[in-house]
């Protein structure tokens, strides 16, 4: 019998094969042009935000739920740091940070609206998305904000042998996630909740708890995304996070994570969170319709999920 643990190594192994060859067909077809420093700090720079809202929906995802707020969430908390540093002089050191608490504030309201109302997260997440888009507008309107700190965008520029510190702060995220999960009490109580509720309560978890935890770090990441965006971004403006819900999801689901809850994969979801990227390298490559990419991303989840289904039904 194949264990849950032997499926996702073998999962992540075949991710990390399919990431290798992609890259380097598509070195072999760019002549070459993909491995030079600035194609590979732009590679890594623009990998950046999917890992981490991959990461964000995977722990929603951990506990048995959704957030479907990520990307007007991520777009909200970008806009308003944009807007305190730029119209209303907040310092970085303070506007970060702040960011960041914004972001697992709003995670811990949509946790708490999940366990007091007993709605269903993917409605709860729906409402505070419409909420956030319009709290998005409401900031920037129609405008782009980009005169804010220049040491946020030197950081977004910066990177050490090539790779870029906004990648390298993504990836740092991850490590300190599957640590947490693999690690501490509290991110195997949520595990544990996500894959058995009611054996979770029996063994004295409190699976209120963990569905408030995962959406607060969830959001914590989102904001960290957002902080990302801001440093990377030319300018933040009202479009910012409305691409980034298919991919929160694509990168966990093609990464091994269960819907179910209770089995995540964190370097599954980054290395599907690779493969996403070269995906859409590939279209810029070789001048696809943008439509394609979406296409094919939503066609390898679809298929993900009907896999695995089958392969838990046998």
């Amino acid at each position: 019998m194949i264990t849950l643990d032997a499926r996702l190594r073998s999962n992540e192994t075949t991710l990390a094969v399919v990431a290798v060859v992609g890259y380097t067909a598509l070195v072999v077809t760019s002549g070459g042009s993909l491995l030079s420093g600035s194609a590979i700090e732009t590679f890594f720079a623009y990998l950046a935000v999917p890992v981490l809202i991959g990461l964000a929906q995977l722990v929603a995802l951990a506990v048995g739920q959704m957030n479907l707020s990520v990307g007007a969430l991520g777009g909200f908390v970008a806009c308003a740091g944009g807007v305190a540093m730029a119209q209303h002089g907040v310092p970085v050191w303070l506007a970060v940070p702040g960011a960041l608490a914004l972001g697992a504030f709003v995670g811990v309201l949509n946790g708490l609206l999940v366990v007091l109302t007993r709605i269903n997260g993917f409605i709860v997440t729906l409402a505070t998305m419409t909420i956030l888009t319009g709290l998005q507008y409401e900031l920037v309107g129609t405008t782009t904000v980009s005169d804010y700190s220049p040491v946020l965008r030197d950081l977004g520029r910066a990177a050490i042998f090539h790779i870029p510190v906004v990648f390298l702060v993504a990836l740092a995220a991850a490590v300190v996630l599957a640590v947490f999960l693999r690690r501490a009490v509290p991110g195997r109580h949520l595990l544990a909740s996500g894959g058995n509720p009611l054996a979770a309560r029996l063994s004295g978890i409190s699976n209120n708890r963990s569905i408030v935890v995962a959406h607060a770090l969830s959001g914590l990441l989102i904001g960290v995304a957002a902080v990302v965006t801001l440093a990377s971004a030319p300018g933040v403006n009202q479009s910012i996070g409305g691409d980034w819900l298919l991919a929160s999801f694509a990168a966990p689901i093609i990464g091994g994570v269960a819907l179910s809850g209770g089995a995540v994969s964190v370097s599954g979801t980054v290395l599907a969170a690779v493969i996403i990227r070269l995906v859409d390298v590939a279209r810029a490559q070789f001048s696809l319709n943008p439509s394609w990419v979406n296409f094919v991303v939503g066609a390898v989840v679809l298929g993900t999920v009907v896999l695995t289904h089958r392969r838990g039904a046998a």
